[in-house]
């Protein structure tokens, strides 16, 4: 595996308060230069030393501090990243054993390093997916059903 899979940030390590005006104030940037690709973030030592940054980068600074500023824990995780199957499972929250068993007949692909079994964060997120819109479309057919007999 690669040397940072993720990075945590546990609920309370970033000042609510300053992350709620940060939030703001990057929003508010962002809402009054809505065709603006790359921002620059200018220091106290001026336009020299401007920090410049993909617009959905600070989009998604945006997003970490909003959460941080209603006082939750962030994890960011690369799509690439190789989770243990128990990783997996708990981001699935399923049992390990279900998990191997979606493996196993194909649903998620995965690799093997050595014996063990290797999920990219990406692959569940597919899954995820998919899952969710097989589920939608059943529940849409049961109410039809339920529609049609009257019930």
């Amino acid at each position: 595996m690669a040397d940072i899979q993720a990075k945590r940030v546990e609920p309370g390590t970033i000042d609510a308060e300053v992350a709620g005006r940060a939030v703001r104030r990057i929003k508010d940037y962002l809402m009054r230069h809505p065709d603006q690709d790359v921002i620059a973030v200018a220091g106290e030592h001026g336009v020299e030393d401007a920090l410049f940054l993909p617009r959905e980068a600070v989009s998604l600074l945006a997003f970490i501090l909003a959460q941080a500023a209603a006082g939750r824990g962030i994890t960011v995780m690369p799509s690439h990243a190789e989770l243990t199957t128990q990783q997996a499972a708990d981001i699935l929250n399923v049992s390990r054993p279900y998990l191997i068993k979606l493996l196993e007949s194909g649903e998620i692909p995965f690799r093997l390093v050595g014996k063990h079994r290797r999920v990219t964060y990406e692959a569940l997120q597919e899954y995820k997916r998919h899952d969710d819109a097989r589920r939608r479309t059943a529940a849409d057919e049961l109410s039809a059903l339920g529609q049609e007999l009257g019930l």
